[in-house]
């Protein structure tokens, strides 16, 4: 982001702490911030009219949320929920829309990080359709594990039920298939993953496909229209 913009958000950004589970929106709510994760996770979900909801993307210290409503409308599509605690700061979403008008440099990065959201979007789309609950679990805590830097996750299965959209009982299975197979461990609601590799394995290719998207945004080609991007994973 270019140093004057930067240095005008700056000034507006504030700190906001929010526990496992909380709700930053609720799906058709007006957005008054954006949110930017430096150690939180959020968690994108599609509600349907019965009230039931799957997580269809998932935010950490690399993006931002409530970008696509800066640029073009305050309502969020989603239902946006705290997947895991950390840090986290936000932004009027007025100042960033005027940036967005302002800088055509600020333009092209949100359109460019949106852009790459959504294929984050349409990859959970398919891998949510078509692959097994065990691959589906492999792909979401190798996505986790990545964010949490190591450290054991916070999640029963009732939660990641929710979050993958399947049963409680195939969770159950399939981490218990998990398990035996030396992969994860996990006890009253933590999680741990032992065996990276193994895991990476065990999942579909949606993890590394999804992955090597984001990584391509955070370190384009020095030709590319977001410019230099030093420091903005740690964001």
């Amino acid at each position: 982001m270019q140093v004057a913009s930067l240095g005008r958000i700056d000034l507006h950004l504030e700190p906001v702490k929010l526990k496992l589970g909380a709700v930053v929106c609720e799906a058709g709510g007006l957005l008054r911030h954006a949110y930017f994760p430096q150690g939180t996770v959020l968690s994108l979900l599609t509600v349907l009219e019965d009230g039931s909801a799957i997580e269809t993307a998932n935010i950490g210290r690399e993006g931002a949320f409530g970008l696509f409503a800066a640029m073009y409308s305050r309502v969020s599509f989603n239902r946006c929920l705290v997947q895991l605690e950390g840090g986290m700061v936000r932004c009027p979403i007025e100042l960033l829309q005027s940036e967005f008008k302002r800088s055509e440099h600020v333009r092209d990065l949100f359109v460019s990080y949106s852009e790459t959201l959504l294929s984050q979007v349409q990859q959970t789309v398919a891998c949510n359709a078509l692959h097994t609950t065990e691959e589906r679990m492999c792909r979401w805590l190798l996505m986790m594990h990545d964010r949490a830097d190591g450290e054991a996750l916070p999640y029963t299965h009732e939660f990641l039920s929710h979050m993958l959209g399947a049963n409680r009982k195939s969770v159950t299975l399939a981490a218990q298939s998990l398990q035996v197979a030396g992969l994860i461990s996990y006890r009253r609601g933590r999680i741990r993953v032992h065996d990276r590799g193994g895991l990476e394995k065990a999942s579909c290719e949606c993890y590394a496909i999804v992955k090597e998207r984001f990584d391509a945004f955070l370190t384009p080609p020095p030709t590319a229209v977001q410019g230099n991007t030093k420091g903005r994973s740690e964001r």
